[in-house]
């Protein structure tokens, strides 16, 4: 497979990779508290990854849906950003699998065709397992590390559960998470991908916990080592900060001793689509300076 041929992805220099996994997460529906893609970021920068293509922005968004931003100052136009549409290669350990980072916003336009080129590059670089990942909001405590799991064979299913994850059940709108497991495994990659469920209350804060939780899942069943300590080191300053909240807040406290108490499985946005339009979802950030 020629890099010419694969006409979505602007590639600036093939990589030369040793067993390789593609791990691909998308901002926007599929990205509660960005977890999918501040996971990315932690790997980008553990790993020192370096960008060598980027996605067509004008085969794949429409403009006026995800629009460029600008940089204007006294009159003149300083800069013009695209939406994230990187793909990064990543050399690890001798014995442990190379990775493809592909961090971008997800596609409003070709789910398919961006679908199909992705594939493409799979096969120039040999990679022969595909892992996406996605967050979602749900009636979760912050204590909580929820992360639920998907795969394309049954050993890695029972391998997700025997690291203690959910196997995920779900009817409902998709991501495009789904057409890339779903095309992936019909030409024949192992495919994954893994859900993080965050509490709707973190909303405007990391969930540094869970990402340390994810990152070593990752590691597990992609076969290369990470450290996450400082991830833990930030998890346990902010939750320190949280529980000092819960604490002083009476309101923040009744709101999460009532979830505490209910712990309902489902998402946010179900829960507030059958509740009463004047029910109020207290996001913590909103503390954080009062």
């Amino acid at each position: 497979m020629n890099a010419m041929d694969i006409q979505g992805i602007l590639i600036r220099e093939m990589p030369v990779l040793k067993k390789p996994v593609l791990i691909a997460g998308f901002g926007g529906w599929g990205n509660a508290l960005n977890v999918a893609t501040d996971a990315l970021d932690y790997l980008i920068r553990h790993f020192e990854a370096e960008p060598f293509a980027r996605l067509d922005p004008d085969a794949f968004f429409r403009h006026d849906q995800s629009r460029p931003t600008v940089k204007i100052v006294d009159g003149v136009l300083e800069d013009m950003a695209w939406p994230d549409l990187t793909v990064y290669s990543v050399h690890t350990g001798v014995e442990e699998s190379d990775m493809v980072i592909l961090k971008a916003d997800e596609p409003s336009l070709n789910w398919y065709r961006f679908t199909d080129e992705l594939l493409a590059l799979c096969r120039a670089l040999s990679i022969q397992m595909v892992i996406t990942l996605g967050s979602m909001y749900d009636n979760v405590l912050h204590s909580d590390r929820i992360i639920s799991g998907m795969a394309s064979r049954e050993d890695m299913r029972t391998r997700l559960k025997q690291e203690g994850l959910h196997l995920i059940s779900y009817q409902g709108p998709s991501a495009i998470h789904a057409v890339i497991q779903t095309e992936a495994a019909r030409v024949g990659l192992e495919c994954l991908s893994l859900w993080s469920h965050c509490p709707y209350y973190l909303q405007g804060t990391s969930h540094y916990g869970l990402l340390a939780s994810l990152c070593n899942i990752l590691g597990k069943v992609a076969a290369f080592a990470i450290d996450t300590a400082v991830l833990e080191e930030r998890w346990t300053a902010l939750n320190r900060h949280i529980q000092t909240l819960i604490e002083t807040k009476p309101e923040l406290r009744e709101m999460i001793n009532k979830l505490r108490k209910e712990k309902l499985r489902g998402t946010v946005s179900g829960r507030k689509a059958t509740g009463k339009k004047e029910e109020k979802v207290i996001n913590i950030s909103d503390f954080f300076d009062s």
